[in-house]
């Protein structure tokens, strides 16, 4: 069974960004990308959690693969970075 995670799951961790600044597609260190996406814990927990979604999402891991990308890479390619934004939404 294929797993992706719901619009709630998306914005529970999300805070409000006040500074005017959009999210910009480029590359990340994987515990960089992951904090931006569950600012509220650990960097390691963070991580965790970003690996999980990819995990259980069958359709990004083929893309990502498609794109070279093995797991445990720390830092992430824009076109990486590009194929999780547009499954997942913006941090």
């Amino acid at each position: 069974m294929e797993w992706a995670p719901s619009i709630l799951h998306l914005h529970q961790f999300k805070t409000i960004n006040m500074s005017n600044e959009s999210f910009k597609v480029r590359a990340y260190g994987f515990g960089e990308l992951a904090q931006l996406y569950f600012p509220t814990i650990t960097k390691k927990s963070a991580s965790a959690q970003l690996r999980r979604w990819i995990r259980f999402s069958k359709n990004i891991q083929q893309k990502l693969k498609d794109l070279d990308y093995e797991p445990g890479r720390r830092i992430l390619t824009p076109a990486h970075v590009k194929v999780l934004v547009d499954e997942f939404g913006e941090p």
